[in-house]
């Protein structure tokens, strides 16, 4: 790096003097750095193009770049359009009154440079959708001052480090769609609004408390085990909750499914057991979403998920008859999506003859009853071809369920 940036020092003699008046030298070194190492894949119209060393300001005439009294404080490189290549060059840092680094999808690769640190007044750093590889560089915890860390939908690699969700100032952190693995801190202390980290490989539990200011939070398609921590039942903010596609097990906490903002909650694919719970939502939520599908939840239904548009039960062990609440739901048009199916339920109370909403679908085969026709013709091939159980399961799973075997 030495080597480099003494060429590029010397270059910078070369440049006409009104080129150095309009920028700091040290912020100029990190620019011709820059664009040594990395490549536009645009043959047509290169990101760097503008980035014309005879022009008289860049911080007027080079693309993605914003400055303050002569001193590059944002920096956006690339664009959906014109993707790069090549590498992050460590002279990054110094751009030291930089408070946001942006870099566009495309195919830079390598690793996150430590060096980053040192951009003290860093506010948003996001390196989106390359191929980025090697471990989050726990140096980045400097950044006192960061608000936005994503660094999504790349290669990288190792725990995440754990002294990052201590940034005082946090508030979205995006690691989603990498290689990441073992489990997360035990301690998250940032005040985050958005937390994303799905599609990696993380393990263990979940934090046992995770900041109240949470609106967002996504651990879907990891390796993650153990019960559902009743701190989730707290998130009063709470507005989207994945755990999907995870090893968890055990019970849903008992006012989870009734927190005030939460609309979209996806369970499905786990290994939960217990029931619903009795509490109450808070009314009908346009849009909303409640998924907890293929787990072994049991019991009768509660009516604590009344009202939920797109409500996926399926694949589980509830037995009894299903709520009227939720067939009114269903005919009035607000839920819009019922799938109950593959479980154990005995009844559901239909009116002779009604005729299911066109907007609405109701799926109830495959359970302890023979259901209306009309109950069947809205399924998704998922649900098979057997309208009902065979009398013998049904048999069976009543005699256990009453003995408690």
């Amino acid at each position: 790096m030495a080597t480099l940036l003494l060429v590029l020092q010397l270059l910078i003699l070369l440049i006409s003097s009104s080129l150095a008046q309009n920028l700091q030298p040290t912020d100029l070194t990190a620019l011709l750095s820059i664009k040594a190492t990395l490549t536009d894949l645009s043959p047509s119209n290169p990101f760097f193009s503008t980035w014309n060393l005879t022009a008289p300001d860049p911080c007027s005439s080079f693309a993605g770049l914003t400055c303050t009294l002569r001193r590059v404080t944002a920096l956006s490189l690339g664009d959906p359009s014109f993707p790069l290549a090549g590498t992050l060059p460590a002279s990054l840092s110094l751009l030291t009154d930089l408070t946001q680094l942006l870099l566009s999808p495309g195919l830079v690769t390598g690793s996150i440079p430590p060096h980053l640190a040192h951009l003290t007044n860093l506010r948003v750093l996001s390196l989106p959708s390359n191929r980025l590889t090697g471990p989050i560089p726990a140096a980045l915890s400097a950044l006192r001052r960061l608000h936005t860390l994503d660094l999504s939908r790349n290669q990288l690699s190792g725990s995440v480090p754990p002294t990052l969700t201590d940034l005082p100032q946090l508030k979205i952190l995006i690691l989603a769609s990498n290689s990441l693995s073992d489990g997360l801190p035990q301690t998250v202390n940032s005040p985050l609004l958005h937390l994303d980290l799905k599609d990696n490989k993380l393990t263990g539990p979940l934090p046992s408390f995770l900041p109240s200011s949470l609106r967002y939070l996504s651990l879907s398609q990891n390796l993650m085990w153990g019960p559902l921590p009743n701190g989730l039942q707290t998130l009063t903010e709470l507005a989207f909750l994945d755990l999907s596609m995870n090893r968890f097990a055990g019970p849903i906490p008992a006012q989870l499914l009734s927190l005030p903002a939460l609309s979209n909650i996806f369970l499905q694919r786990n290994n939960l057991s217990g029931g619903l719970g009795s509490g109450t939502r808070p009314g009908p939520r346009p849009g909303s979403i409640v998924d907890l599908s293929h787990n072994s939840l049991s019991g009768e239904l509660s009516s604590v998920l009344e009202g939920v548009e797109s409500l996926f039960l399926n694949n589980n062990r509830f037995s009894g008859e299903v709520p009227e609440a939720y067939v009114k739901s269903v005919w009035r048009g607000t839920t819009r999506l019922l799938y109950l199916q593959h479980n154990y339920l005995t009844g559901i109370p239909l009116r002779e003859g009604a005729v299911l909403p066109d907007t609405a679908s109701l799926c109830v085969s495959y359970n302890c009853m023979v259901p209306p026709p009309a109950m069947v013709v809205t399924c998704p091939a998922s649900a098979g071809g057997e309208v009902a159980r065979p009398a013998a399961q049904c048999s069976v799973f009543s005699h256990n369920r009453n003995t408690g075997d």
